[in-house]
């Protein structure tokens, strides 16, 4: 399921079928880019759809990727990557950008709720 604005997500376009309920999941897994909440909304994307560069375990020409410091370049010809950048323009958010972003949204969340807050 595409996000509000319309922008397809990457497992709706690669068609891996690693999406819960897909066809490869008994086979591959579940994608970590489908279940990856703290990404939801980043490149307009449903959880980590539209930033599945930035997650380690996504699937790329036939074989499941690593950490992100080795796939990067695989994801850099991959022509969803290459969609994603045109259709968001100057709004794009780099790899870079999201993987600050995801550790940003884990200090607030496990290290900066406490009853000191306010």
């Amino acid at each position: 399921m595409a996000k509000k604005g319309g922008k397809p997500n990457c497992w709706e376009v690669m068609k891996c079928g690693r999406e819960p309920d897909g066809d490869k999941v008994a086979e591959l897994g579940v994608c970590p880019a489908t279940t990856e909440i703290r990404a939801d909304g980043m490149n307009e994307g449903r959880h980590a759809g539209r930033a599945c560069w930035a997650v380690a375990g996504t699937f790329c020409h036939g074989t499941v990727q690593g950490t992100f410091a080795k796939k990067l370049g695989d994801c850099q010809k991959c022509k969803f990557y290459k969609l994603v950048i045109k259709e968001e323009g100057s709004e794009y958010q780099t790899a870079e950008d999201i993987l600050k972003k995801l550790e940003e949204r884990d200090i607030k969340r496990y290290f900066l709720k406490s009853k000191f807050r306010k």
